[in-house]
């Protein structure tokens, strides 16, 4: 699954300044309520009681929030690259400061975890998160997580 699919390039955000997985929820949950998909409240509500469930910090100072939605027809994504890492109960505890927050219909099933996983691939390259990590242009970054892997095994 390409992350072009569900990825806009407005749905990048750089230099997000956020002090706490809280806030970096609150600031998410407003960005896609501000384009009228989903309500505010709602996105943050499903988002953190998720996260209360177990952290979506994968380690390597990336995270993947993720929540299911009834009135959404399609997946979508955002990916923020913040200006300073933060705490996020990551498994490794090492704060995180890339995060894709990824938003599936209720009945996604497969396609909702092929995305994850392919989340999960392209942000534990660490050529690709180095060059993702030294760029502060939001449509540099859209091209280096949607461009096709050096292999076929994704």
């Amino acid at each position: 699954m390409d992350l072009a699919t569900f990825l806009d390039r407005q749905s990048v955000l750089v230099d997000l300044e956020v002090a706490s997985k809280k806030q970096l929820l609150q600031a998410l949950a407003d960005r896609v309520g501000g384009t009228k998909l989903l309500d505010q409240r709602d996105v943050f509500n499903t988002v953190f009681q998720r996260e209360k469930l177990g952290s979506t910090g994968v380690g390597g100072g990336v995270a993947i929030p993720h929540g299911k939605f009834q009135s959404l027809d399609r997946i979508v994504g955002y990916l923020a690259k913040l200006r300073q890492p933060i705490e996020f109960d990551a498994l490794d505890d090492a704060p995180v400061d890339l995060v894709f927050l990824l938003l599936a219909p209720e009945d996604a099933g497969a396609d909702h975890l092929k995305a994850l996983s392919r989340i999960a691939r392209v942000l534990r390259d660490p050529n690709r998160v180095a060059q993702i990590r030294a760029s502060s242009d939001a449509s540099a970054i859209y091209d280096l997580v949607t461009e096709a892997p050096a292999s076929n095994a994704a």
